[in-house]
């Protein structure tokens, strides 16, 4: 049984430091996964936590999917000689689409998710009815158990101020048999504290400097409590079209010993940042002003595929310089405290052989398909991705301007992230967020077509939950009516009819990748703008020549000796007639 008070935890009478890391069973392969954890516990640390995203495991409405997966990951932390720390949400950000939250409910509940709203609070019981029963199962103290602790929420207080939507979550999850502790994380600022946490529930904290002040912010809170930073962003994340983030290894390993040192137990985030395949990725909007209250305008920017996070574990799970700077903090702490930094078994970990990487080739793309549209949907209006059926992808739609109008400018509305738009036929802009860098107009009878791109929904802030799609096309002030919808979805990517043909943006172009032998690959598309990018039907993710990613991680396990398909698509004017593999990761 783990208990604690404000000098630390003991775990079945016996002091114990939680010296944790985050791994998400979600961004890598499950055959990967012991070799993940294997270097977690190489690294020092005791314990693994993972988040739970409820839109991957609850696609649409009660169609459940891939739930398994959390209990394989638990089982394998227990094999490798760590506990494990499992945050279910709802709600959890880690700059994944939505945070978490399936498209398909915050479309029809909007501002109601995230609060004490009975509609909301039945589907997440739904939700974990499904997935508790795994992590109940392995909690400490039952035969090969190994959960210590279960979240509540996810930095709430950054959100709302619902007290009766946080005390309705911890009685559902104990009510569901959660008997270990409960904890809520959130910013070590006050208004975030008093807002976040839970009378009887665990209180902890997330930064990434400064733990000093972090864990004062705690204490004036929770007293009672131990420090403890829940994450502890020793790296960052990356955003297309801006900088490739790092954190000096000395400086996170300066931070790390400063809260060990300061009593604190600790979750690095992220131990292994692994990656953000298909179209998981999420976004953030920047603040605007603070005199202002339109959201609308304020910069939108969607997460990269990559999930490396400039983690002590890369993208492929190999050691880096921030690895070996926290292993000697870790050892160093062990050797001073061995009752307090001890491990669920007493083995000598060792640090797995990577994995081979392909040697660098090029793959030409000889065979052509055209986009496989689900069936159209006639509607007076331009239907949302939502009213689709549509979490991510693509739709087409299209429209008539009516006969004998003058040639006036259009205005596409409700447009989150990116479309193409064509008259006649011919591209003549490409949208951000519905503006074109020029203004276009068309004429009486002139057909017009949006082929519009979801780039993932935000996943932190006001503006969660936002819907995908476009909510009308003005041609001046007259809205155009009487529209055709076509929807594609790209994960999976149904069949498609294939044949000879040339380079084309806004078509599927294939080659194939012979291997004597399998490896780790790195992709790139070097001709391309901005797409997507299948190996043997498995959605890679996005690419995009913005940057700063320049490749595309291709785990081991998904290719094979033989021949191998590569698919792509490209969204944007360029026409890519090869596929490269490199010999090492461009992340910028």
């Amino acid at each position: 049984m783990l208990t604690y008070d404000s000098t630390g935890f003991r775990l079945d009478g016996r002091p114990l430091r939680v010296l944790s890391g985050a791994v998400h069973y979600f961004r890598s392969r499950p055959e990967q996964w012991a070799d993940r954890l294997a270097a977690v516990r190489a690294m020092g640390l005791n314990t693994v936590e993972t988040y739970v995203p409820w839109n991957l495991h609850e696609p649409a409405p009660g169609r459940f999917a891939r739930v398994g997966e959390l209990g394989a990951f638990l089982d394998e932390a227990r094999r490798q000689g760590l506990w494990t720390i499992v945050r279910p949400g709802p709600y959890i950000c880690a700059e994944w689409d939505n945070g978490g939250l399936p498209g398909w409910l915050t479309a029809r509940l909007g501002r109601r998710v995230r609060t004490g709203d009975p509609e909301f609070l039945a589907a997440v019981g739904a939700f974990f009815d499904v997935l508790l029963p795994q992590v109940v199962e392995r909690q400490w103290g039952r035969p090969d158990g190994s959960v210590l602790m279960v979240q509540v929420e996810n930095e709430y207080g950054a959100f709302g101020s619902d007290a009766g939507y946080l005390a309705a979550l911890a009685r559902g999850l104990r009510e569901r048999g959660v008997s270990v502790p409960l904890f809520t994380s959130d910013g070590p600022e006050d208004h975030m504290l008093a807002a976040g946490t839970v009378p009887g529930v665990l209180a902890t904290v997330n930064f990434g400097s400064d733990p000093e002040r972090g864990f004062a912010a705690l204490r004036r809170h929770r007293p009672e409590d131990p420090p403890f930073c829940m994450e502890f962003w020793n790296g960052w994340f990356d955003q297309w079209g801006r900088p490739h983030h790092t954190r000096g290894a000395d400086d996170a390993a300066d931070s790390l010993r400063r809260i060990l040192a300061a009593g604190g137990s600790v979750n690095l985030y992220m131990a292994h940042g692994g990656t953000s395949f298909g179209t998981s990725a999420g976004a953030n909007h920047a603040d605007p002003p603070f005199n202002s209250t339109d959201w609308t305008h304020s910069p939108y920017q969607p997460t990269v595929t990559s999930y490396d996070y400039d983690a002590p574990l890369d993208e492929r799970g190999l050691p880096t310089a921030k690895f070996e700077a926290f292993r000697q903090v870790l050892a160093e702490f062990a050797a001073e405290h061995p009752d307090e930094a001890r491990h669920l078994d007493g083995r000598t970990p060792e640090l797995p052989s990577p994995a081979p990487v392909l040697a660098a080739r090029e793959v030409l793309l000889d065979e052509y398909a055209a986009l496989p549209f689900g069936p159209a949907v006639e509607s007076p209006v331009p239907p949302l991705f939502e009213e689709l059926g549509l979490e991510h992808g693509l739709v087409r739609y299209t429209a008539s301007v009516p006969a004998l109008s003058p040639e006036l400018p259009l205005t596409v509305e409700g447009l989150r992230d990116r479309a193409g738009l064509r008259v006649d036929g011919r591209h003549v802009a490409s949208l951000e967020r519905g503006v074109a860098a020029e203004p276009v107009a068309a004429g009486g009878g002139a057909r017009i077509s949006l082929l519009v791109e979801s780039l993932g929904r935000v996943n932190y802030g006001p503006l969660l939950g936002e819907t995908k799609g476009v909510t009308g096309v003005r041609h001046e002030r007259q809205y155009l009516h009487g529209w055709r919808a076509e929807p594609l979805a790209l994960d999976p990517l149904p069949a498609a009819a294939w044949g000879p043909g040339a380079p084309a943006p806004e078509t599927l172009a294939r080659g194939t990748l012979r291997l004597d032998a399998a490896g780790d690959a790195f992709l790139a598309v070097p001709e391309g703008g901005h797409g997507y990018l299948w190996v043997n039907g498995f959605l890679l993710g996005r690419y995009d020549a913005r940057g700063p990613q320049r490749t595309l991680y291709c785990p081991g396990p998904l290719l094979r000796p033989g021949p191998n398909s590569l698919v792509l698509l490209e969204l944007g004017t360029a026409a890519p007639a090869r596929i490269e593999l490199r010999a090492a990761p461009e992340l910028g």
